[in-house]
């Protein structure tokens, strides 16, 4: 049993994490969970601080955080610019954790973690999720972590009351499939194309199919990611029955083309329109 403190109850004794709780409220509000991501430190870490909060206060329901990696093989070329550029400005995991630490206070929705494993083993998992709990961080998203090693990292991860959030892709088999939406805690995060995140003017029809296939076999929330840039995917999205919506690439991409100090506003509008579009 874990106890926490939301906006609805004064205190809530549930066997249920954050994010389920953040699902559960929007499903009986029957709203999409809209779910932007940025990349830490890209441009600064100042700026995300400031970006995260301009998120929560446009209509973000939870906030996918990335830190950046060296090798980040499921990003297409904005993201892995983002982390570079990230990367050169000195962003690292414990400096990301101290900014969520000093915005603990803040920030009142979901915000889980997207990196890759070899940081995470160069940290220390335990001593990761410990700080990540201590930072208010909710769960992890780690693209590269198989299958077959998810079951003894979830645990650990949840020993710190983080979610372990796993992925499935339009190519994983359906055995493999059930066994990913057994094994995923939080939601499922299902990749919509074959192929690294980035910016796309359609989303593929099987989508659709995919998600009426996991909501058959699973009760875990669905999420959609990769290529999700429009607010017409958005809505798309919500009409073939996901629970919520990732958008990536085009956050970022928004974040390097604007002038420095314009990033925040013109970030808030696009999640306020995006926003608008989970909500028609």
């Amino acid at each position: 049993m874990i106890l926490w403190q939301n906006s609805y109850d004064n205190y809530s004794l549930l066997d249920l994490s954050l994010i389920n709780n953040k699902f559960d409220e929007l499903r009986t509000k029957k709203r999409l969970a809209l779910m932007p991501f940025l990349m830490a430190g890209d441009p600064s870490l100042e700026l995300t601080s400031e970006i995260l909060l301009a998120l929560q206060d446009q209509g973000a329901d939870l906030i996918e955080l990335g830190i950046p990696y060296s090798d980040p093989l499921a990003d297409g070329p904005i993201i892995q610019l983002a982390a570079s550029r990230s990367l050169s400005g000195g962003t690292s995991p414990s400096k990301v954790l101290n900014l969520l630490t000093n915005l603990k206070n803040k920030l009142k929705i979901p915000i889980i973690l997207f990196t890759y494993f070899n940081p995470l083993l160069n940290f220390g998992f335990r001593d990761f999720c410990e700080r990540a709990a201590k930072a208010g961080v909710s769960g992890l998203i780690i693209p590269d972590l198989p299958l077959e090693e998810a079951t003894e990292f979830s645990e650990i991860a949840k020993q710190y009351d983080l979610d372990l959030i796993l992925l499935v892709a339009p190519t994983t088999p359906f055995p493999r499939m059930k066994s990913i939406s057994e094994k995923s805690k939080g939601f499922i995060y299902l990749v919509s194309v074959t192929g690294v995140t980035g910016e796309r003017n359609n989303i593929e029809n099987r989508v659709e199919n995919l998600i009426t296939k996991l909501k058959n076999i699973s009760t875990n929330p669905i999420a959609v990611g990769f290529g999700i840039s429009l607010p017409k995917h958005v809505q798309k999205v919500k009409k073939w029955g996901a629970d919520g919506v990732i958008v990536g690439s085009a956050f970022v991409k928004r974040i390097y083309e604007s002038d420095r100090e314009l990033i925040v506003k013109e970030i808030g509008r696009f999640c306020k329109e995006l926003r608008l579009a989970a909500d028609e």
